[in-house]
């Protein structure tokens, strides 16, 4: 058993701790002053070349360089999802406490900077970034996804985004949702796989969305627990038929 094990390839797993402390302050620093963020900037830099380095992954330097040009934009695209949940959430009473308390917010923001690493063709780091937002929100959104602006995702648990979804401007999704795809086999891997949601579409809880060729259009609304496998024109209202019967309960 033991020249088994011996045989088997070895991965330093610690680094999923590393990349934890590195996600964590990147998210962090986004919100900090000028002279505060340039100090934080080049401790996650050191990180983020020594991650580099462990996995064994050229131009450590120059992708940090481009990633790091890419934070205002990040910064500014989180600000507008921000507003989208201080305006359609009711029980948020302030920006702060979007910024400070909101689960859904949290796995947008860690969404938002490992799409840009995983758009710079970085293997690994962005995927486990995005598990480690999966851990700690119960939101899992593939980095590889491509979503607009004002993004805005209530109660986050539960949700799952897969890696060729495209989900454009200014939709609301509640816990529960799937955008998925229909079948899974390796050798769709390069295929688009998940749908495609337009602008100002309302997906409720629990709805399950299936397949590559798969439209929503624009300002519709899905209801909670719907199953759809067909595209859904404009303007449309999808719910799921459901009959709930009231009795009388016997006394005891």
């Amino acid at each position: 058993m033991k020249s088994e094990i011996s045989k088997r390839s070895s991965y330093n797993l610690a680094l999923k701790d590393t990349i934890e402390q590195f996600t964590k302050r990147l998210f962090y620093a986004l919100f900090l002053g000028v002279e505060d963020q340039l100090n934080e900037l080049k401790w996650l830099k050191e990180q983020f070349l020594k991650i580099t380095s462990e996995l064994n992954i050229n131009e450590g330097e120059n992708t940090w360089t481009s990633f790091k040009a890419q934070l205002p934009v990040i910064r500014e695209s989180l600000d507008k999802d921000a507003i989208a949940f201080e305006k359609n959430d009711p029980a948020a009473r302030s920006l702060e406490e979007i910024y400070l308390a909101y689960p859904g917010f949290h796995a947008i923001a860690i969404y938002r900077l490992s799409h840009e690493l995983f758009k710079l063709e970085l293997p690994i780091i962005p995927r486990m970034m995005s598990e480690y937002a999966h851990g700690l929100t119960g939101t899992d959104i593939h980095p590889g996804a491509t979503i607009g602006e004002s993004f805005f995702i209530d109660h986050a648990t539960g949700i799952v985004i897969g890696e060729t979804s495209v989900i454009k401007d200014n939709v609301k999704i509640y816990q529960g949702v799937t955008l998925g795809g229909i079948q899974v086999k390796k050798n769709l891997a390069s295929t688009k796989r998940h749908p495609t949601i337009e602008d100002n579409v309302v997906i409720y809880a629990n709805a399950t969305i299936l397949g590559g060729d798969i439209v929503i259009g624009a300002n519709s609304i899905i209801g909670a627990n719907v199953w759809i496998t067909n595209s859904i024109p404009e303007n449309s209202i999808v719910t799921n038929q459901l009959e709930n019967k009231i009795g009388t309960r016997k006394q005891q």
